[in-house]
């Protein structure tokens, strides 16, 4: 045995001893005990913090060491592993790096990294590297390509896919979303043709290389010297949409696809005012009549928007075609106002819509939609609030607010609507605090829900993102789209954009320039086209971006984008579509109603609560993983498929299927306090049964920081942000 393979192996024998843990040809060693808790090493680059947004919204248990933070944990055995009750543990099931090597040549750290991943069995990320021989890759050259990777079209491989990124179709194309920013940047290259002895790399997502008939990987496997890299050499964000496709494979190749926690795909589409007629955009005065945009005198909208019989035949079979069922957010008082003002004891589109009643679900949106918050003055713009003599805010009283949710109730009992009357959408979200007029909610809307025993009521995530408590309610904060609740045709909905998303040079409002959460346009867009052309692939893509974050929050649009142009429809037919061309059928979109969302979201918050404040312990020992959670709170999370939770007589299956696991929430059984599941036979990987065999460890030389274009480290979401909704 040479000099330097005596000496790597004189040191993990020290680890072994240290951790109790039987070298190779002793007695029979002790399975150890593995922690479900994911250990990230940050430079405050990107990539580690797109790493870690994903373990943060999946609910993975991390624990985060900062490089450059000063009396930061030495990482070392002691800090890597102990024993617990005589039994080896490794207190981090994977670890995520910057980059192979952030700590420098000859590091303890990384030796000690080393030793704990060879020990254990445990997986490493490297979030960031450069294509090189010792990460298993031959340079970027001859064969290979070092630059700007917008628009690539990434490709998931045959062993990709028959691994952790299973639930790709293929594709994962690279955006390229602003033609004169870099917003990716990589290295393409090729596996060495030659690995060193036992050392294998295997490509799980490749892409051309330009100039070449080679393919450069993406993301690969590096197996070698007792341990498996996730080697990634091209940096990323969390909001772009190459990280959210892969972000779920990264998490289940480093866990195994055992860990707490869970992410799926939502999306759900609400639709407001269903039987009312909406108000239609002006484009001569630039606001709209009948609303409170438009000045006082500039008349009423006599030609509102509302959707015809016709209009309710296409939705239903629409829904049926798309397998997607619609939310119809409902003001019964719109059909009964529509009959009166036509002189007639029959609605067309409120007979078809309650003769395919059972397409869609109903929520109760209030009787006529009021503003149920403070009493409005309107003969301002913007509006205020209406004061009393001594200057304090008339709101609108609880009757009110009662009778209008009560009215509408009674309304779709008479109609034969399934109702849940836990649901409630007001208005506008009206009652709900809206800045700056009203910063606080209406005083009566908390008794006011909960006398109708409402448990669940939106509001809007633009200006309300955080689930709160609302008396006996909780928010469900629901994303405008920009599909504009005043506009019936393509040629309205893109004159309006153009007034709110271009400079005042250009005719439009110059609210763009000064909103903090928008963007302008370059140049006003062709009334004729624009809607097809930009407004739909845009607004197609940033709500994509939600369903890919694991964000169970709604979408909401009006019954006006049904009618006429149905412009609804085209950006839901491309969300959609492009789901379909990305993702397999094993990880279809899950569509839940507001009650379900609303749980969800207060399971989500529990649960983090829980994790993050130390209260809660999950580990495996071979098959069995046990988790320990406060009483009442329920446990996230995702295993192989198979897995069984024990109760106190027998098993029951765990969580459903989902990307090809299983995953969900769930308590203890009867008279237990931890959940207890059992994985599938044969799970555990070899490493962690077996006595631990010894190997040279071999330290890499750090790459130090590598090049970050601005379009990646800014982060921000593409194009216009503002949303004109209702």
């Amino acid at each position: 045995m040479g000099r330097a393979l005596r000496a790597a192996a004189l040191g993990s024998a020290a680890v072994l001893v240290a951790l109790g843990v039987a070298p190779s040809g002793a007695h029979a060693a002790v399975t150890p005990r593995v922690d479900l808790r994911v250990l990230v090493v940050d430079d405050g680059g990107p990539a580690t913090e797109a790493i870690t947004a994903e373990l943060d919204g999946a609910g993975t248990p991390y624990t985060t060491i900062d490089l450059y933070q000063a009396g930061r944990p030495t990482i070392d055995a002691g800090y890597l592993s102990d024993t617990v009750n005589g039994r080896p543990r490794a207190k981090f099931q994977a670890v995520v790096l910057p980059n192979d090597n952030p700590f420098g040549a000859g590091s303890s750290e990384m030796a000690a990294l080393v030793a704990y991943e060879t020990t254990f069995g445990i997986r490493q990320v490297d979030a960031y590297t450069y294509a090189q021989p010792t990460v298993g890759l031959n340079y970027a050259t001859s064969p290979g390509y070092i630059g700007q990777l917008d628009g690539v079209q990434g490709h998931v491989t045959a062993q990709g896919t028959a691994g952790d990124f299973g639930y790709l179709k293929g594709a994962v194309p690279f955006e390229d979303n602003d033609p004169y920013q870099s917003e990716s940047y990589g290295y393409l290259a090729t596996p060495l043709a030659t690995q060193a002895p036992g050392a294998a790399f295997t490509t799980l997502v490749d892409a051309p290389i330009p100039d070449s008939s080679a393919r450069g990987v993406l993301v690969g496997q590096y197996s070698h010297d007792g341990r498996d890299e996730l080697v990634i050499p091209f940096v990323y964000n969390q909001y772009q949409q190459q990280f959210r496709l892969l972000a779920r494979g990264i998490v289940e190749w480093m866990t195994r696809g055992i860990h707490l926690g869970a992410d799926r795909n939502y999306f759900e589409v609400q639709v407001d005012d269903v039987f009312l007629a909406d108000d239609r955009w002006n484009s001569t005065l630039n606001c709209t009549p009948g609303d409170v945009d438009c000045p006082i005198g500039t008349g009423e909208d006599t030609n509102p928007i509302r959707m015809t019989a016709a209009d309710a035949q296409y939705a239903k079979q629409w829904s049926q075609d798309h397998g997607f069922t619609l939310d119809f957010v409902f003001n019964g008082g719109g059909s009964e106002d529509w009959k009166s003002d036509h002189d007639t004891t029959v609605d067309p589109l409120a007979d078809q819509l309650v003769a395919d009643k059972n397409t869609y679900r109903w929520v109760n949106h209030t009787y006529l939609h009021p503003f149920l918050g403070c009493v409005q003055d309107v003969s301002v713009v913007p509006w205020v609030c209406e004061t009393d003599a001594s200057g304090n805010t008339t709101w609108v009283s609880k009757s009110e607010i009662t009778s209008q949710v009560q009215d509408n109730r009674t309304w779709a009992s008479q109609h034969g609507l399934p109702l849940n009357n836990q649901e409630l959408v007001t208005g506008e979200h009206s009652g709900l605090k809206v800045l700056p007029q009203q910063p606080v909610d209406n005083p009566n809307l908390a008794p006011a829900l909960s006398q109708l025993g409402v448990k669940y009521l939106a509001s809007d995530n633009s200006r309300d993102p955080g689930q709160r408590q609302v008396g006996p309610a909780v928010t469900v904060p629901r994303f405008p789209m920009n599909v504009f609740y005043n506009a019936g045709t393509a040629q309205e909905e893109t004159d309006e954009y153009n007034w709110i998303y271009t400079n005042l040079a250009q005719g439009g409002s110059g609210a763009c320039a000064t909103s903090g959460n928008s963007t302008c346009l370059l140049a006003p867009l062709d009334t004729s086209t624009g809607y097809a052309s930009y407004i739909v692939p845009l607004e197609a893509k940033i709500d994509l971006g939600h369903v890919l974050a694991n964000n169970p929050r709604p979408h909401f649009m009006h019954q006006s984008n049904l009618a006429e142009d149905r412009i609804a429809y085209p950006v839901l037919e491309r969300i959609l579509g492009d789901y379909a061309d990305l993702f397999a059928a094993n990880t279809p979109t899950v569509n839940l109603r507001t009650s379900d969302i609303a749980v969800e979201l207060q399971r989500r918050a529990a649960w983090d609560t829980a994790w993050k404040g130390g209260h809660v312990t999950g580990y495996r020992i071979g098959d069995t993983v046990t988790v320990s959670a406060p009483s009442g709170v329920q446990v996230s999370a995702t295993m192989p498929a198979g897995t069984r939770q024990a109760q106190l007589l027998g098993t029951t299956a765990f969580g459903g299927a989902y990307a090809g696991k299983v995953s969900g929430w769930t308590l203890p059984g009867a008279l237990q306090s931890n959940v207890s599941l059992t994985l599938p036979s044969g799970t555990a990987p070899a490493l962690l049964r077996l006595n631990v065999s010894l190997g040279t460890v071999r330290i890499k030389a750090s790459v130090g920081h590598l090049p970050v274009p601005k379009g990646v480290k800014d982060a921000v979401p593409p194009g216009p942000g503002a949303t004109a909704a209702r």
